[in-house]
């Protein structure tokens, strides 16, 4: 059953984000040809845009959630022992249900309100219930991804629950000898960050 719903979590997310994201430059670019080509205006043009990167970055956040993407500072992580950097990963992730959880349940709160006003959106003139919806349902998906997330930390062992950076596997994937050029390329540009 929870390999159904992170298939359809998953592919709601991915593709409402890459449409919206498409869309929206497509609509934007086409409204810019529009006025200057044919001295015209697409009015509605631009509400739809905004509410098209609008849908895309909050399920594009959701999503981020699946993959770790999120920016997130490991250094004190790295310096405390595996079952202290295991319990704060915990936490971490407890505060971000909350919120997400929170932000979930709040935005259907006024979903509902603005449904019962009857509010309008002013080009589109469409219910901008339908609009508003993308933060009750965009959050509940972030707040599944977490769960998930507050699952696989409690299976793994302490020693494996804190994941190294991106430079330092890309680091570890070349091994000894193999592109010494890049490598030291690499740490001149990053003045010996890496």
């Amino acid at each position: 059953m929870f390999n159904i719903i992170d298939k359809i979590t998953c592919f709601v997310t991915r593709y409402i984000a890459a449409f919206g994201i498409s869309a929206g430059v497509a609509l934007a670019f086409g409204n810019v040809v529009v006025r200057y080509v044919f001295d015209g205006s697409l009015t509605w043009a631009a509400e739809l845009t905004t509410y098209l990167f609008l849908w895309s970055t909050f399920f594009g956040a959701a999503y981020c959630f699946k993959h770790d993407a999120h920016i997130s500072i490991n250094i004190l992580l790295e310096k405390v022992k595996p079952p202290t950097a295991k319990a704060l990963m915990l936490l971490s992730h407890t505060i971000t249900l909350i919120f997400l959880s929170a932000v979930a349940y709040y935005g259907y709160e006024y979903l509902l309100l603005v449904h019962e006003m009857e509010e309008i959106s002013v080009d589109l003139e469409i219910p901008m219930w339908i609009v508003y919806t993308v933060i009750p349902v965009s959050f509940a998906f972030g707040a599944y991804r977490v769960i998930e997330k507050i699952i696989e930390i409690i299976k793994t062992p302490a020693d494996q629950v804190v994941q190294h950076s991106e430079a330092e596997l890309i680091i570890a994937e070349m091994g000894e000898g193999e592109n010494e050029k890049l490598l030291k390329e690499v740490e001149r540009k990053t003045g010996g960050m890496l």
